[in-house]
């Protein structure tokens, strides 16, 4: 069954193409079947959905879609998308899975059916590129080999008949595999180190550590001519030639940030020790899948957390594999020009580069819909309702603001205001105050970053004002 993932394929930055045509275009209602894609690491299965009846349904008269149990190429990762990304999937969505190493089926796993939450804002290049399309969260099972799934529309509590919103057109189900493993630098012990340093072994950060000078680039302004709202070319980025951007020590941290901005040379920064970063290269990211360029905004803001919703069941070795499967979903199933997050956390403090465009730039993510404009989102693999976030994570989310928010002046513990580009919280065009450091519950009516996550938040705002000397 292995044999079906794609072999590794080394990409670069600068290589970038822009997504396929074939990946882009909404799969059209027919007989089971998987999409084909061409030859590159990972892959994506994408099954429609059928009407359910007799011992597969839930016994309910909502309608209900799904697959019974199947044998299916191997995968980690499933969702389930739908046509129309403006329409709701009011219901409930359940998978189970056989593992390809037991060959035993799981229980019913929930799915978050998420909606107009996460991605695009609908006035900007990407939110109107008529390739998005509707989808929940992402989950995360490990290497599996079958796949059984149902989806339930909500029923009206005051009737015994079926919402007004039934289930949204052309249901599919993901499947989403990483592709092969390859080194990664973020791969590190599965159990958080507290007060871990976030530094390399001495012989690692030899090999690996960039040339004097081979970041500074991305410490410069937007290219000259670039509106903020329109795609950069690739060329006006610098490729990074390491897997790992190294972590600085303070002095070194200021050093570097004032030698890009000699006019700043007065006064002392308030920006935090830069952290050590895996870079795309080094979760291996396949740069074939997103577009060509790069997207900015003025300045950043406000950091939103997120959580990803993809379960808890993932080990920091495996957290690049996550990655690589939460990128194609976003991509190839759900439409994106890239991931949605500019960062992502593991739960042992291990910080990796989300949306290509260069990390200490503001770039325009996909992640807090009407706020995606001066702000950056982190995401930290997992689901937080129930489960607390490892104090690594945490950690790791006070020295990712230090540093990124103290290039761009803002105080982690302050509050500021963003214009909201609309939602089901402020209306567009409205100014909101938020904290500098946000969940993304406080621009969307959501659960996310989940309550164990967002309770923590408060903790992070203080520790990342000290980092940076407040």
């Amino acid at each position: 069954m292995r044999g079906f993932l794609a072999s590794s394929v080394g990409v670069t930055c600068a290589a970038a193409l822009a997504l396929p045509l074939a990946l882009s275009a909404p799969a059209q209602a027919g007989p089971p079947a998987v999409t084909s894609e061409p030859a590159v690491p990972g892959s994506t299965q994408s099954l429609p959905l059928v009407p359910l009846a007799g011992e597969r349904s839930l016994g309910s008269a909502a309608p209900q879609q799904g697959l019974a149990r199947r044998d299916v190429r191997p995968f980690s990762l499933v969702g389930v998308i739908w046509d129309n990304p403006d329409s709701e999937l009011r219901g409930r969505v359940q998978v189970r899975t056989r593992s390809a190493a037991t060959g035993q089926w799981s229980g019913w796993q929930d799915v978050e059916t998420h909606n107009h939450e996460h991605g695009a804002d609908p006035d900007s290049a990407e939110g109107g590129s008529g390739r998005l399309r509707g989808s929940t969260a992402p989950l995360w099972v490990g290497d599996s080999d079958g796949v059984e799934v149902r989806v339930q529309a909500e029923m009206d509590e005051r009737a015994p008949v079926v919402s007004d919103s039934p289930l949204p057109r052309g249901l599919r189900l993901e499947l989403v595999a990483p592709g092969a493993d390859a080194l990664s630098a973020g791969a590190q012990p599965d159990v958080p180190r507290a007060g871990a340093q976030q530094s390399l072994p001495r012989a690692d950060a030899q090999m690996r550590a960039p040339r004097a000078g081979a970041l500074s680039a991305v410490y410069a302004a937007v290219p000259a001519g670039n509106t903020g709202l329109e795609p950069t070319s690739a060329s006006d980025i610098p490729e990074l030639s390491s897997d790992v951007i190294p972590a600085l020590s303070q002095q070194e941290t200021e050093r570097e940030f004032l030698a890009e901005r000699p006019d700043e040379q007065r006064v002392k920064p308030y920006i935090g020790p830069r952290p050590r970063i895996v870079t795309r290269k080094g979760w291996g990211a396949n740069e074939d899948l997103r577009e060509r360029g790069f997207v900015y905004t003025k300045k950043v803001k406000v950091a939103f957390v997120h959580h990803t919703a993809s379960g808890n069941n993932y080990t920091c070795s495996q957290a690049p594999s996550v990655i690589r499967s939460i990128y194609r979903y976003h991509v190839v199933s759900s439409g994106w020009r890239d991931i949605g997050y500019n960062f992502l956390v593991d739960k042992c403090g291990n910080i990796y580069e989300g949306r290509a465009g260069g990390v200490a730039k503001a770039v325009m993510g996909a992640h807090t819909l009407g706020f995606n404009t001066d702000s950056m989102g982190i995401a930290v693999l997992g689901s937080f309702g129930k489960t607390k976030p490892s104090g690594s994570a945490v950690t790791a989310i006070a020295k990712l603001t230090a540093w990124k928010l103290g290039l761009f002046g803002a105080n982690p513990n302050g509050k500021t205001y963003l214009k909201s580009g609309g939602g089901n919280l402020y209306k567009k065009g409205k100014n909101v105050r938020l904290n500098v450091i946000s969940g993304h519950r406080d621009g969307f009516s959501t659960e996310c970053p989940g309550w164990q996550l967002y309770s923590k938040l408060g903790s992070a705002r203080k520790t990342a004002a000290k980092y940076q000397g407040r």
